[in-house]
């Protein structure tokens, strides 16, 4: 059938009943997104035939798979088509330059300790694991050192989990987990044991899509950041190990051109030298951090 069915009459009244949009009551504006969703998830069941049998198993797995919803948004390049937008409209608005952003994921943790120099990140024992070392600046536009700026940074362990996601409980609140405040050198400094890439748990929703896609589910060792300033636009960023096997494969979209530094590998160390530059703030709202739902903990006194 063609999709012209969903401009029918009928079909049409039933988006507009649908959406409340003949109710005086609600968000006009919610209204018209959830008539525009409701509208293309309609168009793509015509387009596709799909069955009732297919729709209620999407349902079925939505519904299971909730739980994953956070690895599965970036896993299908949502969330990666959120940072191109918002570059497209930066680009629209001439903001250009800075340090690039991409997706946040699904595991920081609100509260880490907030510490100052050479920061600690592990503190739980990882074997085996070679230790790896992060610097560098903190600039603005012009190069201007960033004075009081908060680098709030977070990874993975050497197998791959991350504290209070880990389903072994062997890590402690806020291993790998630290805000570093910054002088006004804007440099910051972390040493901590060596992330590594991990996989998206076996058998799980986001496994299941990835199969299905004749896709992988792999993302290469990484680093997450938030950088925060008075004055300056908060910067959500990660980089990627450039040796990574995965770093040009990452199935989570995450990895960037200008975000994958390669070690200095020496011995039983991996050294990273990279500066951040945070663009202007043009109003309260870009010094702040989206409404994203995050994780939070007791904070604990730093190691």
């Amino acid at each position: 059938m063609d999709t012209s069915f969903v401009k029918s009459p009928e079909v049409q009244k039933l988006l507009d009943r649908a959406a409340g949009i003949e109710e005086s009551g609600g968000n006009p504006r919610l209204k018209a997104i959830m008539r525009d969703l409701i509208e293309s998830a309609m168009t793509v069941i015509v387009k596709h035939d799909v069955s009732e049998s297919e729709f209620w198993l999407a349902v079925k797995y939505l519904a299971e798979g909730s739980g994953e919803l956070g690895l599965i948004v970036p896993g299908i390049g949502l969330e990666h088509f959120i940072d191109l937008f918002l570059d497209a409209k930066d680009a629209q608005a001439g903001r250009v330059g800075g340090t690039p952003r991409t997706i946040e994921g699904p595991l920081y943790v609100a509260g880490a300790p907030l510490v100052e120099g050479d920061a600690a990140l592990t503190v739980d024992p990882d074997e085996g694991a070679h230790t790896l070392y992060m610097s560098g600046a903190v600039t603005g536009p012009d190069g201007e050192p960033v004075e009081n700026a908060i680098v709030h940074v977070w990874h993975a362990n050497s197998q791959g989990w991350y504290s209070h996601f880990d389903p072994t409980g062997e890590q402690t609140p806020f291993n790998n987990r630290r805000r570093i405040k910054l002088g006004k050198d804007g440099r910051y400094a972390f040493h901590s044991k060596q992330p590594s890439g991990y996989s998206v748990p076996p058998g799980g929703a986001t496994d299941q899509l990835m199969q299905a896609l004749g896709r992988h589910g792999n993302r290469p060792a990484h680093v997450h950041f938030f950088i925060e300033a008075p004055g300056y636009r908060t910067l959500t960023t990660q980089i990627n190990f450039g040796d990574d096997p995965f770093a040009a494969d990452d199935f989570a979209f995450g990895t960037r051109e200008g975000l994958l530094p390669v070690p200095n590998r020496q011995g039983d160390a991996a050294y990273i030298a990279f500066d951040f530059q945070l663009q202007r703030a043009s109003d309260a709202e870009d010094e702040g951090f989206s409404a994203r739902a995050r994780a939070a903990a007791e904070p604990v006194d730093a190691a």
